[in-house]
């Protein structure tokens, strides 16, 4: 099997860099809200479980 090395442009890193920082200032001003069982909800979470649900979904 041959392995395949996906190239990814300077611009999508930077972009990619870009996103990540404006996620941080913006947690810092608004922080995540924690329920009252006091663990904070991962974002990410919810858009792996909308991804997984697409997938089951017939098209």
């Amino acid at each position: 099997m041959s392995n395949v090395v996906r190239f990814v442009s300077k611009s999508e890193l930077e972009r990619q860099r870009l996103i990540r920082e404006a996620r941080a200032i913006y947690d810092s001003i608004f922080p995540p809200d924690v329920p009252a069982g006091g663990c904070a909800h991962d974002p990410s979470d919810q858009w792996a479980a909308h991804e997984a649900a697409a997938e089951i979904q017939p098209k």
